[in-house]
């Protein structure tokens, strides 16, 4: 089967996302944008107090306040809260100190942004108030007592403009905010799903490799224990058993290989195709060398299968086989494959009964078969028969199915079970 080749990954956040997001605690303090900030409200302040000769000049306590207000935005992404009521609180203490206005709103700008982005509404529509209702009580009761001298009430109309801009930077704020969950729920949904597909993968190659090895070990094992029986009495019959374990041990070589072949050039091409029904006679000569007959019966009009399911078709009849020779005592399997308008169904018989001397321990062959025709939207269903013996039946789409289905971790094993 072929791998697509390697694409671009998904596109990253906008970079204004990025640079509101909140980073892991141990990320840097965002310096260049703090500094490039401060820098343009102190020389934008001091041109703008030059067009307002009638308030205060920019003293001392003027020029910190306009440092301290921007250098809070060191914390915004630590502590977004605490700043943006940090900075509303600085931003209104120099405006009522009767000072130019100017850039000095551009740090609570920021930090109402920064807190409504990561979360925190509550705190930046606080902060934004706190200045606006701090701007109109100076404006219209505080300013007899609050330089500069001789300055008059405010027109309630004052009002209105920040509270628009108050407004749109909020608003701004929160299609930010919005945006930013959209693209976290995003991007936990792309690396939910390649989790899986990994996953899949990882599922993939462990059926694959049962699948060679349960069957090739299999026949090696058999004919390992004719060979050391008839080793004295009959060289030439011990002789054709090491033959087959050569032979099996080297496919079961080469099949591994193709396997891995997919892990070791993510996007390259196997170096051979996919085992498929085509092989069937040889998998039936494999297993009459290990001393088990397999009679192959074609019923229906064959049509070419589907990549996928001529694999798990193959895989089926094989690791049924396998199943007979570890687990019956019985020494002819027969092989029905079905063609039917719109499946394939293959079904694996033996006479039975089980073996008292199988192999013990558990394993996954008919887990492996149900999930190999599950993801196909398929079915394998095994178990005894009425009149006796073991049967293997399975149902596989002739077409692909809409949406793939990954079973369920179910428990199982390679021994006989019941439906």
């Amino acid at each position: 089967m072929n791998r697509a080749s390697p694409r671009a990954g998904p596109p990253g956040p906008p970079p204004w996302l990025r640079w509101v997001e909140r980073p892991p605690a141990a990320a840097r303090l965002p310096w260049p944008s703090t500094l490039a900030l401060t820098l343009f409200t102190l020389v934008g302040s001091a041109y703008a107090a030059t067009g307002q000769p009638e308030r205060e000049p920019l003293d001392a306590l003027a020029r910190v306040l306009l440092v301290l207000g921007p250098a809070q935005l060191l914390l915004r992404r630590r502590h977004p809260a605490a700043v943006a009521l940090g900075t509303s609180a600085t931003c209104g203490l120099y405006l009522a100190l009767g000072h130019p206005f100017g850039p000095v709103y551009l740090c609570v700008v920021v930090a109402a942004f920064s807190a409504v982005v990561a979360g925190h509404r509550r705190a930046a529509w606080s902060a934004l108030l706190l200045l606006w209702a701090g701007q109109l009580l100076v404006g219209g009761w505080l300013y007899r007592w609050l330089p500069p001298s001789g300055d008059g009430p405010y027109d309630w109309g004052y009002g209105l403009a920040p509270a628009a801009w108050m407004i749109a930077v909020a608003a701004a704020a929160e299609v930010a905010r919005v945006r930013r969950e959209q693209w976290a729920r995003e991007r936990a949904e792309r690396e939910a799903a390649e989790r899986r597909k990994a996953d899949e993968e990882r599922l993939r190659i462990a059926r694959e490799l049962h699948d060679v090895l349960a069957h090739s070990i299999s026949v090696i094992n058999v004919q390992a224990g004719v060979g050391l029986a008839l080793l004295d009495s009959d060289p030439e019959q011990a002789r054709t058993a090491l033959t087959t374990i050569k032979s099996a041990s080297k496919e079961a070589l080469g099949e591994v290989r193709h396997v891995l072949d997919t892990l070791r050039a993510p996007g390259a091409a196997p170096r051979a195709p996919a085992p498929g029904l085509e092989r069937l006679p040889e998998l039936a000569e494999q297993a009459a060398g290990a001393g088990l007959r397999v009679a192959t019966e074609t019923a229906g009009r064959p049509v070419p299968l589907p990549p996928g399911a001529d694999l798990a078709a193959f895989r089926i009849v094989q690791e049924a086989l396998t199943n007979v020779m570890r687990h019956s005592a019985s020494r002819e399997a027969r092989v029905l494959l079905d063609y039917g308008p719109d499946a394939l169904r293959v079904r694996v018989d033996d006479d039975g009964p089980a073996s008292g001397n199988a192999p013990g321990g558990g394993g996954n062959g008919l887990v492996g078969m149900r999930e190999r025709a599950a993801v196909l939207g398929g079915s394998v269903t095994a178990g005894p028969r009425p009149d006796g013996g073991f049967r293997v039946l399975a149902r596989l789409p002739l077409a692909a199915p809409a949406t793939v289905t990954t079973p369920a971790g179910a428990d199982g094993d390679d021994e006989r079970e019941t439906p």
